[in-house]
């Protein structure tokens, strides 16, 4: 290796995925670690914060040093530390920032502090090292769903956001209402392959409207009542729904590319960007754009500490160092200027 070459270790750890990374900034993924929590949060159909945030604290220093061992590097050898420092479960947020700050103090290495979102809007250039900016991002995860003009590190407009749940939220809370399990969005996917996408009227909140935002809380709502009317079968609830789901993130993203100029491509990002449906549906609308459509390999879509050590090295290529004070933030707007959306409060 280069011995100019920067080495970043990333630190996840804002939900339930605990991880450690070496990344280069060329690109090369020379370790990755995780630590999923799955198993833990099943019994309860979701994540429980204080079982996450312990689950944190026992894994990531193993993980850590793992990552180390399998780039045959010490920590002496990394030259930026990445840490997510939010938005998340503040609990988990803590423990892998405090962890990233000391580790940055003890080997007087310059520490980065990660906006969670940030990581997943410039994973896909971790993927493919030819995407350029600006390029316009569906950002779909369990927590947020928005629509984002990528500038470059730290510098996004924010288009449309969701004014109550997540795509991804939406999803969980259907695989729960389904009796399907935990984590909910690939059981829903599965389901989904066996039943019929127009078998059950459910609606698709805001489409064709002026207003630029997503909304999911009533088509979650009518997938209570179908499940309540017993006249549908599993299959297909989640076929009707899944198909919903697509029907609303097209309508608004074909709606926010009517509106932009000089972008490179459409992206996608976030665990939601995992579900083979959605991918296929805004590749074609890519293609009725004459855009390249980029979406980064499944494993890059959910949460991981590759996305972390990226960024970090993004921003660090710009100059853009954080100090020991840091704060870690459960709450952390990739657009700060952004107009608040009716409903979403500091969420947006």
């Amino acid at each position: 290796m280069e011995a100019t070459m920067t080495i970043i270790l990333g630190l996840e750890s804002s939900c339930d995925e605990t991880a450690a990374a070496l990344v280069t900034a060329d690109g090369r993924i020379l370790a990755h670690r995780l630590a999923t929590q799955e198993d833990a949060h099943r019994p309860y159909g979701g994540v429980v914060p204080e079982i996450a945030a312990r689950a944190h604290v026992e894994a990531l220093s193993p993980l850590i040093e793992a990552a180390l061992a399998d780039a045959e590097m010490t920590l002496d050898q990394v030259d930026v530390i990445a840490a997510t420092a939010g938005p998340g479960l503040i609990g988990g947020v803590m423990v892998g920032l405090v962890t990233g700050k000391a580790l940055a103090h003890a080997a007087g290495k310059p520490l980065i502090a990660v906006n969670h979102l940030e990581g997943h809007a410039l994973s896909p250039r971790l993927s493919d090292r030819t995407l350029q900016f600006p390029y316009m991002l569906l950002l779909v995860s369990g927590g947020h769903c928005q629509i984002l003009l990528v500038r470059g590190p730290g510098d996004y407009a924010r288009l449309a956001t969701t004014i109550d749940d997540a795509a991804g939220e939406a999803f969980d809370k259907t695989a729960k209402l389904l009796g399907l399990g935990y984590p909910g969005g690939p059981q829903v996917e599965k389901a989904a392959a066996q039943g019929n996408p127009r078998a059950v009227p459910l609606p698709r909140p805001l489409i064709g409207t002026a207003e630029p935002h997503f909304s999911f809380a009533g088509l979650k709502s009518a997938v209570m009542r179908a499940v309540q009317s017993g006249q549908y079968s599993t299959q297909d609830i989640a076929a009707s729904f899944q198909q919903a789901v697509i029907d609303c993130l097209i309508d608004r993203t074909r709606r926010a590319l009517a509106q932009a100029d000089g972008i490179t491509a459409l992206v996608v990002a976030g665990g939601v960007a995992a579900n083979g449906a959605i991918r296929s549906a805004l590749e074609k609308l890519a293609a009725d754009h004459d855009l390249p459509f980029v979406a980064p390999p499944l494993w890059l879509c959910t949460d991981n500490a590759a996305m972390i050590a990226w960024a970090g090295a993004e921003r660090f290529a710009v100059g853009l160092i954080d100090d020991l004070t840091f704060p870690a933030r459960p709450r952390w707007p990739l657009d700060p200027a952004a107009e608040k959306a009716r409903g979403a409060g500091v969420k947006a």
